[in-house]
């Protein structure tokens, strides 16, 4: 099942570094099955952003087809990937464009985040485009269950690799 991105614009009262009050409208990316979800989602996620009221203003689905988080980064990047392939019918390249979110500190982190990100593609690919993206943070869909999965199935593994 493939991640459906959405991105939320949320307007509400934000006390700034010199300690006044402005009300602002901030872009998040977060991962939902539906708009309805993703509404309930980024209202959950407000309630530890802010005590204020806040009012959602729009919700999209986002053309991410990948988010990597780095750390030690505070920005996130869309980067705009080019793939190529041979068209083996006419002989000529085609290019399918692809979007990924990165975390970096400046464009030149972002590119070299992107690069890394797609270290394990198995074709060509060109990076023509890097754009800072308006997202201030990302909440992917995380329910706990995951973790205590993986535990099971390593353990699972294990024990049938000692008999």
């Amino acid at each position: 099942m493939s991640v459906i991105w959405y991105e939320c614009k949320v307007k509400y009262r934000k006390t700034h570094e010199t300690g006044e009050q402005k009300v602002t409208t901030d872009t998040y990316l977060l991962d939902a099955v539906s708009y309805t979800e993703a509404e309930a989602r980024i209202s959950e996620e407000m309630k530890a952003y802010t005590s204020e009221d806040f009012r959602i203003m729009n919700i999209k689905v986002a053309n991410f087809s990948e988010v990597h988080p780095f750390e030690n980064s505070d920005r996130w990047f869309k980067s705009k990937v080019s793939l190529v392939a041979l068209d083996e019918e006419s002989g000529k390249e085609k290019k399918t464009n692809t979007y990924l979110l990165v975390q970096a500190n400046d464009v030149k982190e972002a590119f070299e985040n992107t690069t890394q990100a797609m270290q394990n593609t198995m074709g060509d690919y060109s990076i023509p485009a890097i754009t800072e993206s308006p997202i201030l943070a990302v909440f992917p869909y995380f329910t706990g269950e995951e973790e205590e999965l993986e535990e099971a199935e390593a353990t699972e593994t294990a024990e049938v690799t000692a008999e």
